[in-house]
């Protein structure tokens, strides 16, 4: 298991806890911005096209240490914009990291090796870097040449000094599952804990919206990439959420599972649509219309969402509040997903620029989504 025991442990012991006081909307991620401000300037993503006071704009440590505090998530992811061009970044890590959260700061690695020294090894933090493939592709994606090696070269320092590292990747129409899976191996080989994998979000501002994929799609990608696993991957998310992004499992989105703080303040209702904002975490559930989010609402901003903001919460709660969805977990950690077909039919079903490279099976049920 990629995830150590006692993270899993504290998660699993929270949602036992809400599931026995009856509470049926709860938090286990908080999504922290404390700045939209980056050095990329990613196709994919529409954060740094905010106006440039907005970019200026950060959060302090006391408004991060009170959102921490409000929401009550026993883990916290730090995204952004880039969150280690935020001057008291460290000050605010030191002060969730003295709060016991799990950590998982989120970083494209182009400051990561100079700003190493200023952090301390622990069990709570993880450096989470943003690398989106082998090297062509990564560089590719996040409109900069050479951005693989500085990342690769902050990972590899990271480890070596004893830092929890995992990295972080998303996927878009045009991937090759080939490209995709020689490139676990090479991040393996980096020493990294584990794997987390997203497919694209086509968020309004991003510049390039031509290759969001629909959930047909994602799932014969995924199915292509993580069937026939190797034993040397380690993925440092629920094997349930994965297997949903293969197309084996069905969940509704929970919005609420992963909410986002930033300088707007509580945003509505996810980390990956901006429809207002809540003052507290406390209105944010009580005023958001929760039931007009989801694949389920018929809402088309929601039609082909299958990010792991809200798609892996149901999968956590899934796998440690009922017998049968811990026994699959368990066993989805060793798994390895054998398919007689894998790499077969791919190309059929889902053409695109990798058309000569990639074949693979897909079931009926898949095929036949309405949204390819």
């Amino acid at each position: 298991m990629a995830i150590p025991i006692s993270q899993v442990a504290t998660v699993a012991s929270y949602v036992l806890k809400k599931k026995l006081a009856g509470i049926k909307r709860y938090s286990l991620t908080l999504m922290l911005e404390p700045l939209f401000r980056c050095s990329l300037a990613c196709a994919g993503c529409g954060k740094v096209q905010y106006p440039p006071h907005i970019l200026k704009k950060q959060l302090t440590p006391e408004e991060c240490f009170a959102a921490v505090e409000e929401c009550g998530a026993p883990m916290v992811a730090i995204p952004g914009g880039e969150p280690l061009l935020h001057p008291q970044i460290v000050e605010i890590v030191n002060g969730l990291i003295a709060r016991k959260k799990y950590i998982y700061l989120c970083t494209n690695a182009l400051e990561l090796k100079k700003k190493l020294p200023e952090f301390t090894p622990s069990k709570y933090l993880t450096f989470s870097v943003h690398l989106d493939g082998q090297r062509e592709h990564h560089d590719f994606s996040v409109c900069r040449e050479g951005g693989y090696e500085i990342a690769t070269e902050g990972i590899r320092e990271a480890v070596r000094r004893g830092f929890r590292v995992t990295t972080n990747a998303t996927f878009f129409d045009g991937t090759d599952p080939h490209s995709v899976r020689a490139f676990f191996d090479e991040v393996m080989g980096m020493g990294v804990e584990g794997i987390i994998l997203s497919p694209g979000y086509s968020y309004d501002k991003a510049p390039d919206q031509n290759h969001f994929m629909g959930r047909a799609r994602v799932r014969r990608m995924f199915r292509a990439i993580l069937s026939n696993r190797k034993p040397t991957w380690k993925f440092n998310m629920s094997p349930l959420f994965l297997e949903f992004l293969m197309g084996d499992r069905n969940y509704e989105c929970v919005p609420w599972g992963m909410p986002t703080y930033n300088i707007f303040g509580w945003q509505k209702p996810c980390y990956l649509l901006q429809e207002g904002y809540a003052e507290s975490y406390q209105e944010l559930l009580e005023t958001t219309k929760w039931e007009e989010y989801g694949v389920a609402s018929g809402n088309p901003k929601c039609a082909n969402c299958m990010v792991s903001c809200g798609y892996e919460t149901p999968a956590v709660i899934e796998g440690f509040t009922t017998l049968k969805g811990f026994i699959a977990m368990a066993r989805g950690n060793f798994k390895k997903y054998p398919n007689a077909n894998a790499m077969k039919v791919f190309n059929e079903a889902a053409p695109h620029s990798h058309a000569a490279l990639v074949q693979i099976a897909e079931p009926e049920a898949v095929l036949e989504e309405t949204h390819a």
